[in-house]
């Protein structure tokens, strides 16, 4: 297992935990164009580790854990850190974390209590992240310029990552309860 994080897509997404605190730091001290770079260069990085990943065979289990906490890190970090600096209201973020946070309770309880092993995310699920990786650097880049397009798009954008964290939610809610039901009626048909 340590062997894995000297491979070079680990080591990358390793890089990104890295650039979380410097964001925060960025964010905290009113330097906005550093704190975009940052983000946006830990973008870049996480499409770099994926791409690597494949091109050099070099997938490994801790990669697949490590990826997507790496990812969450810093969206949620970015969130918080926004919300404190009164760049994004704190409903949006209470309602991020809150989804996410429900999200991972039902998870463990699942995977404690059910045959269910497998948690996909969704493609609404997918497209929530996606519109929360939009929304950080339009509000960071708000903080840059006051240009009219990157005011509306900066709203756009949180007005989506609310619709999309409501709907993601209830559809992740309803997605389980179909699953628990198909296996419940296996479960059910095995027992005759």
């Amino acid at each position: 297992m340590i062997r894995q994080l000297l491979y070079t897509p680990n080591l990358l997404t390793l890089l990104r935990l890295i650039f979380v605190p410097l964001t925060v730091i960025a964010v905290l001290e009113d330097h906005y164009i550093w704190a975009l770079s940052l983000f946006l260069l830990a973008g870049v990085s996480d499409g770099l580790d994926g791409l690597l990943a494949r091109l050099l065979e070099q997938k490994t289990v801790l990669g697949q854990y490590l990826d997507p906490v790496a990812d969450k890190l810093l969206l949620s970090t970015m969130f918080l850190v926004l919300s404190t600096a009164h760049k994004i209201p704190w409903s949006v973020t209470v309602l991020v974390f809150a989804r996410d946070v429900i999200i991972m309770i039902i998870a463990a309880l699942l995977y404690i209590t059910s045959p269910i092993r497998v948690f996909r995310p969704s493609w609404w699920g997918k497209a929530n992240t996606l519109a929360q990786i939009v929304t950080v650097p339009l509000v960071l880049l708000r903080e840059i310029s006051s240009a009219h397009w990157i005011v509306l798009a900066r709203y756009i954008a949180i007005r989506l990552t609310v619709a999309l964290t409501i709907f993601s939610g209830v559809h992740y809610a309803i997605r389980v309860a179909s699953e628990l039901r198909n296996a419940g009626a296996k479960s059910a048909d095995a027992g005759r």
